[in-house]
């Protein structure tokens, strides 16, 4: 079809184009082959070259039922596959209304299982027949509320690629979620991009930067400053006979709900001084002033060097708060010189209110493969979106130092919530680790929502609890 030309070429492009146009919907192109019965593999074989010079995969297609496209021509015959297929098996609700062309597909059922698995139904083990039917509530959930129909699209795609997976390991979810981890960066950057459509604010993906985002070899460390806190409270140590519990509590997502930060999205551009301008976004060179505060850790993180140092745009609005008339628990510090751009707070909220909602269908379903293959895709977003090999769609080094700095800095925001209802904070780690003594389902809901808390656990799963006194 590509090779023609004139009017003929004209006619078969535009043939083409109608139906590109016509089965762009991913729920839709699955629906179709599952509808026929038909595998991964049967339709990869269907539109391969016909001379057998040039093959097409099962992931080929799999990446299609996801929202890719092609110029090949293997990608005209497969859309030519779905066309002849939308007239044996219309969508419901085309049915229903007499037309011929396909519908937006509803939330499909699984597919039946396919022949040649390697075992049979009912040689699955007991945790895949969980696995499987874990994911088979998830799917046969109804999708009511969505903000719009691309977020429920999207949320059809992040399950049809979990119904592959399982699929190809004949329901193992063990070996489901090791392959979906595999594919977790390729498909979150699908799902970044596809939610960018239509959006208001453009962006660059390979920006020019200044010398302080590059690290200044693989071996030495950022020179970004993020404010990772390990810190436990020097007034109290682990006693066995303490008279103070204490609870470990994690945060859920904490990267997930980090996602929502002020982001630079122009050029980075370099002023000295100055106040700080709360429509722009980046990195600033501070001196801070001490921290004295003898029950919270610091908000700069494990810190113990002296004198100025780079953050991020979270750091500093963080501690512009709490040098504010509200709280009063520090001086504000000097900020020396910035490199930042305008900016917004909602850049990644499609994205991250997409991945939240998938998470917690998951959760509620007891869909435990999904919910892996979720976290895996958010968590690998970030750390992967600076300068990685593995991720080769986007150098932002800027936006991994922030997201990273937001997650450490609400952790601390929890820390302070709790020491503010009476609770002693004992340790505070990392991004979603809190050590706390007193009531604190008092403060937080247990659960594993992104607003709750639940309790850390041990190798063995047994709760981690333990005592401490005070320090003599």
């Amino acid at each position: 079809m590509h090779g023609e030309r004139g009017e003929d070429g004209v006619a078969a492009l535009l043939a083409e184009a109608r139906l590109a146009a016509a089965f762009s919907d991913p729920g839709e192109r699955a629906r179709l082959r599952k509808a026929a019965g038909f595998s991964l593999e049967q339709f990869a074989r269907a539109v391969a070259e016909p001379d057998g010079s040039k093959g097409v995969g099962r992931q080929t297609i799999a990446n299609w039922e996801s929202g890719g496209t092609s110029s090949s021509p293997a990608f005209g015959r497969y859309l030519r596959l779905l066309e002849g297929l939308a007239q044996i098996h219309p969508a419901p609700r085309a049915e229903a209304e007499g037309e011929a062309a396909p519908a937006p597909a509803q939330a499909a059922a699984p597919a039946p299982a396919q022949a040649g698995r390697g075992e049979s139904e009912s040689a699955e083990s007991p945790a895949a027949r969980e696995a499987r039917a874990g994911h088979a509530r998830h799917r046969a959930q109804r999708r009511t509320g969505s903000a719009d129909d691309v977020r429920a699209q999207l949320r059809e795609t992040i399950a049809a690629a979990v119904d592959q997976e399982l699929e190809k390991a004949g329901g193992d979810a063990d070996a489901a979620s090791a392959a979906l981890t595999k594919r977790a960066i390729p498909d979150v950057m699908a799902l970044f991009t596809r939610t960018r459509a239509g959006a208001r604010y453009e962006y660059t993906a390979y920006p020019a930067l200044p010398d302080i985002l590059r690290k200044p070899s693989k071996t030495d460390p950022d020179l970004i400053w993020e404010g990772r806190p390990s810190w436990r409270h020097p007034g109290y140590r682990r006693h066995p006979d303490g008279g103070l519990g204490v609870t470990a509590l994690d945060v859920n997502a904490a990267y997930l709900s980090a996602l929502k930060t002020w982001l630079p999205i122009g050029k980075l551009e370099h002023s000295r001084g100055g106040e700080h301008d709360r429509k722009r976004a980046g990195v600033h060179l501070i001196t801070p002033t001490p921290w004295e505060h003898p029950h919270l850790p610091s908000p700069l993180g494990d810190r113990e060097e002296e004198g100025p140092l780079w953050i991020t745009e979270p750091t500093l609005r963080l501690l512009l708060r709490l040098s504010g008339p509200k709280h009063s628990l520090l001086a504000p510090p000097v900020i020396h010189e910035s490199w930042t751009s305008s900016a917004t707070e909602t850049f990644l909220d499609s994205l991250r209110q997409l991945l939240a909602s998938a998470r917690a269908d998951a959760l509620a379903a007891g869909d435990d493969v999904t919910a892996g293959y979720v976290k895996a895709m958010y968590s690998k977003f970030v750390s992967t979106m600076g300068e990685s090999s593995h991720n080769r769609e986007m150098v932002r080094p800027d936006w991994m130092h922030l997201i990273r700095s937001q997650a450490f800095g609400n952790l601390w925001n929890r820390a302070f919530k709790a020491y503010q209802a009476g609770l002693t904070v004992i340790s505070a780690l990392g991004t979603d680790e809190l050590h706390v003594a007193g009531e604190w389902r008092q403060v937080w809901d247990e659960g594993r929502g992104l607003a709750e808390m639940k309790i850390k656990t041990d190798r063995n799963g047994a709760p981690v609890r333990y005592t401490v006194t005070e320090a003599g």
